[in-house]
């Protein structure tokens, strides 16, 4: 995370453990003098970089005031343990192509506020886990459970081989999220803002699924989507 309120909040938080906080050579002055004092308190260890080092990393030089904090995300496994589990997670999104930040953000916050078994991020094809990320998921990205993988291709096999139905969410499918029947384990596709779930995974999906709106629209956002999805398994489960 980036920012001087956001990393000296993350210092106070107990709830999170800061591996490093990196400062910009040029941070000087009180706001420096603070986030350095209370990086001590929390014995957190403080490295000097350059101002164009801590913009690269931060990915938005106009607001990261020339401090980052890496923060450790304790929900965060591969998926491939995931599945290896002896109760593997039931419920999970795959994000497939879906590469703005702000997005990828705000469904890591809703599947967590839905108490999802796990988000699959790949490391290929989706926006990285990154500043922005954790800024438009309000800090919750800490604490979602984020799968890691390859790509989304390799993530639909691994579901599929693990017996895992899988539904991607697509405008024109006949079935909607309201009365599919779901299988004990379930995978949902969320495909990319432009160009939507990919052949690779296509060919996998198990069944399609729509979102009725009886309004003139033609589709949503997709963490539009995601929260819509998420909120419908909430409802399912009580």
């Amino acid at each position: 995370m980036y920012g001087r309120k956001p990393v000296l909040e993350a210092l106070a938080d107990d709830g999170l453990r800061v591996d490093k906080v990196i400062l910009a050579d040029t941070a000087r002055g009180p706001g420096a003098a603070e986030i350095t004092r209370a990086a001590k308190a929390a014995g957190v260890p403080v490295q000097r970089a350059s101002a164009h080092r801590v913009k690269v990393l931060a990915g938005n030089g106009k607001q990261d005031q020339g401090v980052l904090a890496d923060v450790v995300a304790p929900r965060m496994r591969a998926l491939s343990a995931a599945l290896a589990d002896r109760r593997p997670p039931s419920r999970v999104l795959l994000l497939d192509g879906i590469t703005t930040p702000a997005n990828v953000g705000m469904i890591l916050r809703t599947a967590t506020a839905a108490g999802l078994d796990g988000v699959i991020v790949p490391r290929r094809g989706v926006a990285a886990l990154d500043p922005l990320v954790v800024k438009a998921s309000a800090g919750v990205a800490f604490r979602a459970p984020v799968l890691r993988c390859g790509s989304a291709g390799e993530a639909a096999e691994m579901l599929a081989e693990a017996g895992y139905g899988l539904y991607a969410l697509g405008a024109s499918a006949r079935t909607t999220v309201f009365d599919v029947d779901l299988p004990q384990r379930a995978a949902f596709v969320l495909g990319g803002e432009t160009a939507g779930v990919g052949p690779e995974v296509g060919e996998l999906v198990t069944e399609w699924l729509s979102i009725p709106m009886p309004g003139d629209v033609e589709s949503l956002n997709v963490s539009a989507a995601a929260a819509v999805l998420s909120f419908e398994l909430v409802r399912r489960a009580r």
